[in-house]
């Protein structure tokens, strides 16, 4: 690899819940960053993530993480707004990348080179890399939100639609950090927003 070659990997985490923002991250290892247990966030226990992501921040050549908000997931479809969130993160970076990968099938539009892999998060040490700082990272926002919406039990699902989740929504209603353009949340609009 010739020594400005950086490979960016990029992943979101957070596409499914119904509550919170999604998180991307992106990282570029570099050619001597060789990190064992790499593999996709969601494969791993809540601990070896931490581990390894402690370990990515320290290791790696250059990594950032953004997000989109709930506004924006509800004005531009979770689909747009985990690209925002990618392509906010690639511009984040330290160093600019030669090619950014990332997962999936689509592409963030970016000013370098992309190129989208399914299941890259499994394939590719970048992506892999990049699948645990975003997932660690959104799963910190959840916990952060949790204290202040403790009803919804955002520090057990995440945001996820639960049954437990479920049942905090009909019973409490809906939150400024619920996702309106969800379906389980739309359906419960007619009920009572807490704010």
């Amino acid at each position: 690899m010739h020594e400005t070659d950086w490979v960016g990997g990029v992943d979101e985490a957070g596409r499914g819940p119904l509550a919170g923002p999604v998180y991307a991250a992106c990282v570029i290892l570099g050619p001597d960053c060789n990190i064992e247990g790499l593999a996709d966030s969601k494969k791993l226990s809540e601990r070896k993530r931490t581990y390894l992501a402690g370990l990515i921040k320290r290791r790696a050549k250059a990594w950032a993480i953004a997000s989109a908000s709930v506004a924006e997931i509800d004005r531009l479809n979770i689909l747009q707004a985990s690209l925002l969130a990618m392509q906010r993160a690639v511009e984040k970076l330290s160093l600019i990348p030669t090619i950014v990968l990332v997962d999936g099938n689509q592409s963030p539009r970016l000013n370098c080179p992309t190129r989208a892999i399914i299941k890259g998060d499994s394939l590719v040490a970048e992506i892999s890399a990049a699948s645990i700082l975003a997932k660690t990272a959104r799963d910190a926002e959840m916990l952060r939100l949790h204290k202040h919406f403790p009803v919804y039990g955002l520090n057990q699902h995440k945001g996820y639609p639960t049954k437990a989740h479920l049942e905090a929504l009909q019973h409490h209603g809906i939150s400024k950090i619920h996702r309106r353009s969800f379906a389980p949340v739309r359906a419960l609009m007619v009920g009572p927003v807490n704010f």
